[in-house]
């Protein structure tokens, strides 16, 4: 989806740019601090899809918010404030969808947040494998705020991030954190001073990635993701299971064989 001419009126919410082994889903609607209307949200949902086409060329992405002020400041209010009970769970389910198609993406994907990322907005973070973000950021779950409840994932992946005690206060009071506070509490990664040094932390992680082995690298997020949140017995199955699996690869017998003959690897992505 790339960026066309014309006004903002008609200007795509989300443009899907490429580098090299790099991917960035940028949100750019700055004007609505790239808040997610449900066209925002199809949207992104659109270029993961786009991108699973290609994702033996693609070996990380990252998901950006335009403008400087916000990587996303929540979900459009507008939009909501006249839904229906189902029309609410079918916006919920669509949020669900995002975050569904982040998470079954083979590649590692880094949220860069520069700025404020409250409600859908952390959500969607949430979703993403690694959260980078610049000194001037801001986390929250506000929705209790607004008579709500975080609807797009918030209940279930906040708690895995920062552990139930925190995410139960940062859900009943709304309130946000900086971004070193974040880090402190496991829910951002790295911070970096600016925007620039942010992208190009990003960009630097997914070229170190590239390195490995692609094939181990997805099955180890295959097993991070389908383990989350399940009992250890089952967890282990998982990870039992991924680890049976890069035995039935290239990149297995050839990293194994280049350490063995001491020497750099050569992966091949099978």
């Amino acid at each position: 989806m790339p960026e066309q001419p014309g006004t903002d009126e008609h200007r795509p919410p989300v443009r899907l740019e490429r580098d090299g082994v790099v991917a960035t889903v940028v949100i750019d609607r700055p004007e609505a601090l790239n808040a997610l209307s449900p066209d925002v949200l199809r949207a992104i949902a659109d270029a993961f899809d786009a991108l699973r086409n290609e994702a033996d060329a693609v070996r990380g992405v990252i998901v950006v918010g335009e403008g400087g002020r916000a990587f996303v400041a929540g979900a459009d209010i507008r939009s909501l404030s006249t839904l229906t009970p189902d029309e609410g769970a079918e916006a919920a389910r669509l949020g669900h969808r995002v975050a569904a198609a982040i998470e079954a993406f083979p590649a590692p994907v880094i949220a860069c947040v520069d700025g404020f990322a409250l409600g859908g907005g952390l959500e969607l973070a949430l979703a993403c494998d690694l959260i980078y973000a610049t000194e001037s950021s801001w986390f929250g779950q506000p929705e209790v705020r607004l008579g709500l409840i975080p609807g797009f994932g918030g209940t279930v992946r906040l708690p895995r991030a920062v552990g139930l005690s925190l995410a139960k206060e940062l859900i009943f009071t709304g309130r946000r954190i900086d971004a070193a506070a974040a880090e402190s509490a496991g829910l951002v990664a790295r911070r970096f001073a600016d925007r620039d040094a942010l992208l190009a932390g990003a960009r630097a992680t997914i070229d170190e990635v590239s390195a490995n082995a692609w094939t181990a690298v997805a099955l180890a997020k295959r097993v991070l993701v389908d383990a989350a949140g399940t009992p250890t017995a089952t967890a282990t199955e998982f990870e039992v299971a991924g680890f049976a699996d890069a035995f039935r690869t290239h990149d297995m017998r050839e990293g194994v064989a280049a350490f063995i003959e001491k020497r750099e690897p050569e992966f091949s992505g099978r």
